[in-house]
């Protein structure tokens, strides 16, 4: 059997970006603190999560959630994945555009160069 070696792959197009929307979500169905959304897991999902967790992914994007964790919030709060998270376009970064220099001062602008006084001899 042979392999291949390895080859780098340029990217072909961005990669959206995901906004939580954990919060807008669970404040449309009355719960607005991570101790309510924490009881409903408990109620509903039958998932126990720690304050900490909770209050983690009721305050700030998380990087990743669990499958399990999103089933459980979508449980909890009656709701679906699209209710909760959301792909948004990258923006395409700006080209940068290319500096030019200075045009030059003309000379009959230029400031004149500073004078030095010559120390008298010793």
């Amino acid at each position: 059997m042979t392999t291949r070696p390895l080859q780098a792959v340029e990217p072909t197009a961005l990669v959206p970006e995901v906004e939580w929307k954990l919060r807008i979500a669970a404040a449309q169905r009355g719960i607005w603190t991570g101790t309510e959304l924490r009881r409903l897991l408990a109620e509903r999902a039958g998932r126990e999560l720690s304050a900490a967790s909770v209050s983690a992914l009721f305050t700030k994007q998380p990087s990743q959630v669990k499958l399990s964790t999103l089933a459980a919030l979508c449980a909890a709060l009656d709701c679906t994945p699209g209710d909760l998270l959301t792909l948004r376009e990258p923006a395409a970064s700006p080209t940068p555009t290319p500096r030019t220099p200075a045009p030059a001062t003309p000379p009959s602008q230029q400031q004149p160069e500073p004078r030095h006084r010559s120390l008298p001899p010793l």
